[in-house]
């Protein structure tokens, strides 16, 4: 009769093993960090966005023009660096530059043009984060052709 005391807290500690695997296992599936990626991301998209304009804006490039707006859309890319292995998003935006006064690009009228671009995240340490990086003259699906030597789509 005193095995009984050493079975109830025997299945209740293979039971705390079993949910441990499991949810460790889950961790692990390459489909659900995805999800969860793709999740934090629409859960975050105003503030990478707003991270986005300022450090593309900061950055000086390109040369004689100032950073006016970015116009988002919902193109969106998934993809992984062939070489590191990180997840990146491209993102479909529309950019408006003005010339800075006195600069190279004053008075040239092209400079109203709104330029197409993909600006591009990376996922570092299980958060969105971007440089600023744009990717011009490319939607996002045209980004991931042009580079496809680096990126691999994530279905």
């Amino acid at each position: 009769m005193d095995y009984l005391y050493w079975i109830i807290p025997l299945a209740l500690g293979l039971a705390g093993m079993a949910v441990f695997f499991w949810r460790q296992g889950r961790h692990l599936d390459p489909r659900v960090q995805m999800e969860d990626a793709r999740a934090r991301f629409d859960r975050d998209r105003e503030r990478l966005q707003a991270q986005f304009f300022a450090a593309a804006s900061s950055s000086g490039k390109p040369r004689g023009l100032r950073w006016t707006q970015c116009q988002w859309n919902e193109l969106i890319e998934w993809v992984r660096d062939k070489q590191s292995g990180q997840i990146h998003a491209l993102v479909g935006v529309t950019i408006a530059f003005e010339a800075i006064e006195g600069g190279d690009m004053e008075g040239i009228e092209a400079v109203g043009n709104l330029r197409n671009a993909s600006a591009v995240y990376f996922l570092q340490g299980g958060q969105w984060q971007t440089a600023g990086r744009a990717v011009f003259n490319l939607n996002p699906a045209e980004a991931v052709e042009h580079f496809k030597g680096s990126y691999e789509r994530i279905v």
